[in-house]
């Protein structure tokens, strides 16, 4: 009988260990960006930056589970140059007036050792969602010397249909392919 309840106890106590491991980060915005790029035209590369964003990301390095949630403010837009991005902003792209944020979740990860290599989820663009898979470039955690915590972050990549969400706006001349680019920063909580 007392070995069982050692065994029981030692369960527990690996479940715990296990669980332990699992932690929630804030998303950082002064280090973290979503950047575009997108043809203009065959010719040269637009880009710009959706400059407000919100989010979390708890993940697990022992059981390899994670989920990110990030808030995109589309009214945040910028390329730099003040009509284009009113336009960008306009029913012709984001219709940013009747859905101001757009939203990426993802649920599963995948990781390379201890360091997150993928995260397959949706991007709800326009009201529409559809499936995304951002893919790490670069991945790290450190101890941040100036906020006492573990800071985890990287760069992530992929590249959508934009007319997969119902922006179509130039179709066929200006390319449906858009690539992009997130710098992402988090701070555990």
């Amino acid at each position: 009988m007392y070995k069982k309840i050692l065994i029981a106890a030692a369960s527990l106590v690996a479940v715990g260990a296990v669980h332990a491991q699992a932690a929630t980060y804030a998303i950082d915005p002064t280090h973290t960006f979503v950047n575009f790029e997108a043809k203009h035209f065959n010719t040269s590369t637009l880009r710009g930056r959706f400059d407000k964003k919100e989010g979390s990301v708890s993940f697990d390095k022992t059981a390899k589970t994670g989920k990110a949630e990030i808030t995109i403010d589309m009214t945040s837009v910028s390329t730099g140059v003040g009509p284009l991005d009113g336009h960008l902003k306009s029913k012709d792209f984001f219709d940013a007036a009747a859905h101001p944020t757009a939203k990426f979740v993802g649920d599963k990860f995948t990781f390379d050792g201890t360091k997150v290599a993928s995260i397959d989820g949706t991007l709800t663009l326009r009201g529409k969602t559809g499936p995304v898979t951002l893919k790490a470039v670069n991945f790290n955690c450190y101890d941040n010397p100036m906020l006492k915590r573990e800071v985890c972050g990287g760069d992530f990549e992929t590249t959508i249909t934009r007319s997969n969400w119902d922006v179509k706006y130039g179709l066929p001349g200006v390319p449906d392919s858009v690539r992009l680019l997130i710098q992402v920063e988090a701070v555990k909580q």
